[in-house]
């Protein structure tokens, strides 16, 4: 069975968790907020205290960590014992697959604090709507991250054209930001501020996907309860700037 409407993916979620004894989990009673500290596990409490605008402090603050080199210590196998029987992660992140743009890495995150979406591109699907509805709307994430990054060879293949098996459907995904990118040079990778130009612009167009083709998130938004924001990776040195 194939899912086309995530509101329907996010309910069948629900359920699933419900009969099976996790529904408590995600309870909307009310939770007596704890105080966030850096390395510390991702409960129901804490992340009751994590605003939208908090959460983008915290992952600005882990990237700093990251770009110098100051790691927090966790203890990983305490974290795993944790989470087991619950997530409470504060953000959700849509990235690209490339293998230098990991968010767990990148923002200095742990086990149980971020909900990750990737795919080649960091474009937005019907599919990952559902997944950042459930998020949100179920599992109480505060903030929706739509990371770009440099030299992208998704970005670089739409650019110039590539064709190849179910890739090419994957590509045709950024004509969108391509069509919107004006330049007076070449409109192909060979032209790195092209690339670059239509790397952000696809950002922005993944944000907007998401906000017209998801009334919950929308409606999440305007509410106040989170925020959906956009992002750039600079590989060549690990800096996160955003949007």
């Amino acid at each position: 069975m194939t899912l086309r409407s995530p509101t329907l993916l996010v309910a069948l979620l629900a359920l699933a968790f419900s009969a099976t004894g996790f529904a408590a989990d995600y309870s909307s009673a009310p939770v007596t907020p704890k105080a966030y500290k850096p390395g510390i596990v991702m409960t129901q409490a804490v992340q009751a205290g994590i605003t939208p605008d908090g959460a983008i402090e915290i992952l600005k603050a882990g990237n700093r960590r990251f770009t110098s080199g100051k790691l927090l210590s966790r203890n990983v196998k305490a974290s795993v014992s944790k989470t087991a029987l619950g997530q409470f992660p504060m953000a959700s992140v849509v990235a690209c697959i490339d293998s230098r743009s990991a968010p767990e890495l990148v923002f200095d995150q742990g086990i149980g604090d971020l909900f990750v979406a990737r795919v080649a591109g960091n474009t937005v699907n019907d599919d990952i709507l559902g997944s950042l509805e459930f998020a949100s709307k179920v599992a109480g994430s505060r903030l929706i991250v739509v990371l770009g990054h440099t030299n992208c060879g998704a970005i670089k293949g739409a650019c110039d054209g590539v064709k190849m098996g179910n890739l090419t459907t994957l590509l045709d995904r950024f004509q969108p930001a391509i069509s919107k990118v004006k330049t007076d040079g070449e409109r192909n990778s060979h032209n790195h501020q092209f690339v670059q130009e239509v790397t952000e612009m696809n950002v922005d167009v993944a944000i907007q996907t998401i906000r017209d083709k998801s009334p919950i998130l929308k409606e999440l938004e305007d509410a106040g309860k989170i925020k959906i924001v956009g992002a750039m990776l600079d590989i060549s040195t690990g800096k996160v700037s955003w949007r």
